[in-house]
Parts: C-alpha cells; structure tokens; sequence
C-alpha cells in the first residue's frame, strides 16, 4: 500500500517455528523389576515418581521437566539408542549414581564420566546420556529429555528425513553427522547411522503430540502405515518409510496424541533431589524445568 514503510525485523524469526510435531511426552520401556526400575530412575538419576497417576506397582510414570518415562512391568525392552537427559547438578548426578550403586550391584548398571555429559546403562542395557543445562545446545531446559537417539542403518537417513518431512511435517536437519528432527520445543529425535548390526525392534514407543492429529493419520493411513486405534485422541504407528518408494527405513512404535488429548502438556511435579529429609530448607523441595529469565 502507498505510504506504507517496511518494518525491520531484528529476530530471526524462523528459529520459533515449530513443525507439527508439538510435544515429546514421554519414552516407554519395560522394565522387569519395578524396584530396581525406582532405585535407578528415582534415585540414581533423580527424578520424580508422578504423584497422582499410575501409581500402582504394575506401572510407574517418571518425571523428567515436561516430559516422562513410562515404566510398565514385564519382560525388558532397550531402546535402540540413547536418551539423552539434562539435569542441573553433575556434581549431585555422580553422587546419586554412586550411592545406588547398593542397589543395582549385579544388574547391567553402570556410569562412566566424559567430558560434558554422563553416560548411564540402566539395569537391562538402555542408555542414557545426562548432560549439564546448555542454552546453546538445548534451549532453555534446566531439567528434561532434549533428545531420543536412535541407532540408523547406513544409507536411511534420507528416506527418513523425507517421512518426517513430507508425513509427519516435522522439520529436519543434517547435524554433526546425524539427522534432527525436530518434535517440540528444543526437543528432537535423532537419527545416527551405525554400522554395528541392529537388534530386533523389542516394542518399546515414544510419544508425540501432532497439532494436524487428521491430517497425519490421513497420510499414514493411505498407506497403511496405522498399527493401533486407541481413541478419539489417540493413534500409533511402526513402520518410518521412505515415501519414495514405500522401504521400511527403522521401526519405532510412535504413540500419537491431540491437542485435544486430556493429557496434552498436563503440568507435571518435579522434586529437588538435593533436598532430602537431612538436608532440608523449606520452600526449596521443588526444581523448575526450565532455566531462570535471561
């Protein structure tokens, strides 16, 4: 329009641009044995048992910041990959991990530290890699999951860029030698090529939130991608496949929700682990997931 002036942007806009992809709610493993499940992730890693849902001994959702992992009994599953966690203290990390050492003697446990992160097996193999808050690196978390990583065979990550672009409309990008799709707010899935021969796929899923709940299901749908129908809010799928030519690239069971969903962003309870019955402050049980303002 005539008289109008052009509005200088100083942003980078495109940086808040989330794709379809809207929440990574949680990770779900089997586990065998639900007291070994609480001592490594309650009190070796330091998160919290969701006080209000699940709360039985067949089942135990764990609070990571916004996101959680579900911890059904039964026979073990391992993540064909690693789960990458952020947590703020390394110092109180490494002393969770040696004093549940008691616990766990026997089991697959280990830790080992390296430089900027820690690497942690599980009882039953999954690992886990706990680095320090990092604005640059993870956005804002100050306790949460910033990434899943899965094991890709060589030559798929293409294929698989594709899907989650052109199904799902989650954004990508090649990084360091891996692809990153990006699932929520400074949150990804990450695919990295291994030459090291593949487990057979054990079941276990994660779980995203789609702002186009239809019109993914549509796509998956039309070519028979759809494992399960859970409800209204709620769907699954398997099979990642290179929309080119229909190739089963990696299988990992997606949990999928609306944002609709009762459960969409519920807010969740995360405790200080450093404040404990000895050492105790009030005012101060609570840790908040996400780093003070700038």
């Amino acid at each position: 329009m005539d008289g109008m002036t052009k509005v200088e942007c100083p942003f980078n806009r495109a940086a808040e641009t989330l794709g379809n992809s809207v929440e990574l709610q949680h990770v779900n493993l089997r586990v065998p044995d639900p007291l070994l499940a609480t001592a490594f992730y309650i009190s070796a890693l330091g998160l919290t048992r969701d006080p209000y849902l699940v709360t039985g001994i067949d089942n135990m959702w764990a609070n990571v910041g916004v996101s959680q992992f579900h911890l059904p009994t039964g026979p073990a599953q391992v993540l064909r990959g690693i789960t990458g966690l952020v947590t703020p203290s390394r110092e109180l990390l490494l002393h969770q991990l040696h004093n549940a050492r008691r616990w766990l003697g026997g089991t697959r446990y280990a830790f080992a530290e390296a430089e900027g992160h820690v690497d942690v097996t599980c009882p039953w193999g999954n690992r886990i890699r706990v680095h320090a808050p990092d604005a640059e690196r993870f956005g804002r978390i100050n306790l949460g999951i910033p990434y899943v990583q899965f094991d890709a065979t060589p030559g798929t990550l293409p294929g698989i860029a594709r899907f989650y672009e052109q199904i799902v409309g989650a954004p990508t990008e090649m990084k360091d030698g891996a692809l990153r799709v990006l699932v929520a707010a400074s949150q990804h899935l990450v695919f990295r090529e291994t030459d090291a021969p593949l487990p057979p796929y054990d079941g276990h899923h994660i779980q995203l939130a789609f702002a186009d709940f239809g019109g993914v299901h549509a796509k998956l749908q039309e070519r028979g991608l759809i494992s399960r129908e859970d409800s209204d809010h709620q769907y699954r799928f398997i099979d990642i496949v290179d929309p080119e030519d229909g190739r089963v690239l990696f299988q990992v069971e997606h949990e999928i929700r609306s944002m609709t969903h009762p459960l969409f962003r519920r807010p969740l309870v995360n405790r200080n682990p450093a404040v404990t019955n000895t050492v105790y402050a009030p005012g101060h049980e609570v840790l908040v997931p996400s780093m003070p303002p700038a």
